[in-house]
């Protein structure tokens, strides 16, 4: 491996939205940072599976489901 090329390498403590806190390794800042998280896998939606909603802009998303309604159906002859 070359030499000096790998980045610092250090322990950091990471805040949750809730408060919560760990510490872990990272290359973010200097050692004994704290990273103050704004989203989360305890608060977002992409975790926590909260309601998805899709923004109809003039009947895309249903021009969408008309084209293509049928495509995974199988024929039955």
């Amino acid at each position: 491996m070359k030499a000096e090329i790998h980045p610092d390498y250090h322990t950091i403590k990471i805040v949750m939205t809730d408060g919560s806190e760990f510490t872990t390794r990272s290359t973010w800042g200097k050692e004994g940072d704290t990273m103050n998280l704004d989203i989360d896998p305890k608060s977002h939606p992409a975790w926590t599976g909260g309601q998805q909603q899709i923004m109809d802009r003039g009947g895309r998303v249903s021009r969408f489901q008309k084209k293509f309604s049928g495509f995974l159906k199988e024929d039955k002859k």
